[in-house]
């Protein structure tokens, strides 16, 4: 990190943790996107699957609510994932002019692979690379972490 801190045991300025946390997480997203290179997912179908898997059908215009994107760019996204058979449309029962997207198993499977790929890398490394002291503090900055993203 930056290394900041004016002596030994000072706490840091909280804009070079944020800065410093950001830049981190930015970088390990990055990184887990790569541990699985021959998956067929781009980040937002990614994203988008695990939306419909975790919250359920949805409309093409919930979707884009959901992932701050243009109705047109969800569309795009939706088509490509249909194409490749990872999510079925089906009339809105309640607006017959729209169509309600769901996740189809093929689309859980790859999923699942996508999630295996990632979690088994970030295992790897983390046994390789910490011990078990340093696995315990990275397990508390985790559930700080999580505190955090849900305020």
């Amino acid at each position: 990190m930056s290394g900041t801190q004016s002596a030994a045991g000072d706490e840091p300025p909280t804009q070079q943790v944020a800065a410093d946390l950001a830049t981190v997480v930015g970088r390990l997203s990055r990184r887990l996107r790569t541990a699985s290179p021959d998956s067929l997912l781009t980040p937002t179908q990614r994203t988008v699957l695990a939306r419909l898997e975790s919250e359920g059908a949805g409309t093409t215009a919930a979707l884009a609510r959901g992932e701050y994107v243009r109705p047109q760019s969800m569309r795009l996204t939706l088509g490509a994932l249909e194409e490749q058979g990872f999510v079925a449309r089906e009339p809105d029962p309640n607006d017959g002019r729209q169509s309600v997207v769901s996740i189809t198993d093929s689309g859980r499977a790859t999923l699942d692979a996508v999630r295996a790929a990632k979690h088994g890398w970030l295992t790897q490394a983390l046994t390789e690379e910490l011990d078990a002291a340093e696995r315990r503090t990275l397990s508390e900055a985790t559930a700080l972490l999580e505190r955090l993203v849900r305020k």
